[in-house]
């Protein structure tokens, strides 16, 4: 026998079943929370009403229900039997002196010091029972009542929203009428606690919702300014951090965030400036060398390695550009494709376009047009037969350019997006040999909040898919 088994400890089948078991509970617990979840509002503002609504209406809920089991209860238990031992009392008065001269003092008894209203009736029968409430503690309570008291026939009528009770006991010879007041056999304040309690939770609701939209509305606010940072649209002007204390530090947070991005691009952008510069004085050098020099040679070798050069430099300004601060505006996608058929018709491609909801975007216009000629123009440069489908709708515009070209492989279809890389086997977005092509277009549109990605097309070539926030 091992120290384990000394030990008491379980066997490897038992601890088995207890982990199969437990992994089962964590199972159903998790599938419980994602069907929560899926009903569950989704804005913060609704989640925080939940929050705020849901324990006062446990919390109400458990009181009216300790209210009503306990308090009411027993309250409407008590009172019944104080009302059914006064009319029991004057039953044995009844009995305790059967002369009909003393009724009259009985009645009176009854009235001036018990406050019921009593009349002897002829032996008739009772009336017959009549319906029920569907709820009545009254009902229920004081029939009890009579019955373990007085145990005699009755007959009695709580029915109504008369503040009058009557109750008929059938004694020997007669029929014993009472009237008495509900307030008498019936806890009737029950109304005025709940009226209290709604209307309590009415006020507390009424002061915590303004409250909590006034905690909700400045991360609304940090949300859209960062929103339309991504976007590349310029931050509202009335954007301020405001707020709880956390919600201050992450706005705060978010502005020296977007400062110290801002002056990274003005840095690179003044840098690659300053460049462009001392080679464009440079190229301008060798431009006067190649007029004075009389070899046509040296004249025609000299002259492509300045325009590829030249072309070089323009690559690298416009990657430049792709992040630089332009203002937002309206952008006619008809237009745009209108000069896309044109260029199509000299370059003896044929183009088909189409858009499915509003032409009218709002984004870069610049920068948004400089995206669709690369990526249209890699096409033609390409293929043959070019597709262009856009849609706009639901705040979003795709853009979606099939061809017919030898297209990318899949492998490489991110690796293209870097910076300076060019494909020797497929086609390369850019011809110049920068190998910025494709970086520029990708990031014009990630400025605007979308993507640009590629894949397979209907056609045998490459779909280029643009989808961006509009």
């Amino acid at each position: 026998m091992t120290t384990a088994d000394l030990q008491g400890s379980p066997p490897d089948g038992f601890r088995a079943r207890l982990e199969r078991a437990a992994a089962s509970v964590r199972k159903a617990w998790r599938r419980f929370w994602r069907l929560v979840s899926l009903y569950m509002p989704k804005r913060l503002y609704a989640r925080s009403l939940i929050i705020i609504i849901a324990p006062m209406i446990l919390l109400q809920s458990v009181i009216a229900f300790d209210f009503m089991e306990r308090h009411w209860q027993t309250v409407t238990q008590r009172l019944s039997q104080a009302v059914t031992r006064d009319i029991a009392a004057i039953i044995d008065l009844l009995e305790t002196y059967p002369n009909e001269a003393d009724y009259a003092n009985v009645i009176r008894i009854a009235q001036d010091r018990m406050q019921l209203k009593v009349d002897l009736l002829p032996p008739d029968p009772l009336p017959p029972p009549g319906p029920k409430p569907f709820f009545s503690i009254l009902d229920q309570i004081l029939s009890e009542e009579i019955t373990r008291q007085i145990n005699r026939p009755f007959w009695l009528d709580t029915v109504g929203n008369s503040n009058i009770i009557e109750v008929r006991i059938q004694l020997e010879g007669r029929v014993l009428r009472v009237f008495v007041r509900r307030s008498q056999a019936y806890a009737s304040n029950t109304h005025i606690f709940l009226l209290w309690m709604v209307g309590t939770s009415l006020v507390l609701l009424m002061i915590a919702i303004p409250f909590l939209r006034n905690q909700i509305r400045p991360i609304l606010a940090l949300a859209e300014a960062a929103e339309s940072f991504g976007k590349g649209r310029p931050m509202p002007r009335d954007f301020r951090p405001r707020g709880a204390e956390e919600v201050r530090r992450a706005g705060f947070a978010f502005m020296q965030m977007r400062e110290r991005i801002e002056r990274q691009i003005e840095q690179r952008t003044a840098m690659l400036t300053g460049v462009s510069h001392d080679l464009r004085t440079i190229l301008t050098r060798f431009k006067l060398q190649l007029a004075l020099t009389r070899s046509k040679a040296d004249i025609e070798a000299l002259g492509k390695d300045i325009d590829d050069m030249q072309s070089m430099l323009e690559g690298y300004l416009a990657f430049a550009r792709g992040e630089a601060a332009e203002d937002t505006g309206p952008f006619d996608l008809a237009a745009c494709f209108q000069r896309l058929e044109d260029e199509a018709r000299l370059r003896k491609c044929r183009l088909e376009t189409s858009i499915t909801g509003s032409p009218n975007v709002h984004v870069r216009p610049n920068a948004f047009s400089r995206l669709i000629a690369n990526v249209v123009g890699n096409a033609f440069r390409y293929a043959q037969s070019v597709e262009i489908h856009a849609s706009h709708g639901d705040g979003w515009l795709t853009l979606t350019i099939d061809d017919d070209g030898p297209g990318i492989p899949e492998e490489k279809r991110e690796e293209v997006f870097k910076p300076f890389v060019r494909l020797d086997e497929a086609r390369n977005l850019d011809a110049s040999g920068t190998g910025l092509g494709l970086p520029i277009a990708r990031d014009i549109a990630r400025s605007h909040g979308g993507d640009l990605t590629f894949a397979d097309s209907p056609l045998g070539g490459l779909r280029a898919t643009i989808r961006i926030p509009a």
